[in-house]
């Protein structure tokens, strides 16, 4: 049983870590306030404790899944897309990711490349501002 009583916020390290850590989506918020218990056992599932996969694979994987035909999810690619390129990622290892989840259809390309062009040059752009 579910219930909408308040939560002691220390209840929850998961979603309060992704919120510290700029992985909490907006949208998730009303989840939260309706059962924010819930909500943490559902975002706990996702996390990888023992990191058998490394960042920058996650990255590519959350590339892959938002960028797919079934989820189109823009912020998300973004998002990744410019984790996956702090973490060390090319040009060529996204491009091929996005490439990879096109199968699924080529509205997947068609959403990640000009996210990964826009990505490309505000890190270029960065990158010469501070030198």
């Amino acid at each position: 049983m579910t219930t909408n009583a308040p939560i002691d916020p220390s209840a929850t390290p998961v979603c309060d870590s992704m919120r510290a850590t700029g992985n909490w989506n907006p949208n998730w918020e009303p989840f939260a306030e309706l059962d924010p218990a819930w909500t943490e056992k559902f975002m706990a599932m996702g996390v990888m404790p023992h990191r058998v996969l490394d960042p920058k694979t996650l990255e590519f994987l959350a590339i892959a899944v938002d960028a797919s035909c079934t989820h189109m999810y823009a912020p998300g690619v973004r998002r990744h897309i410019r984790k996956a390129l702090e973490l060390g990622a090319t040009k060529e290892e996204i491009t091929a990711v996005l490439q990879a989840v096109s199968v699924l259809g080529i509205h997947s390309m068609s959403l990640g490349a000009p996210i990964l062009l826009e990505e490309l040059a505000a890190r270029e752009n960065t990158t010469a501002t501070v030198e």
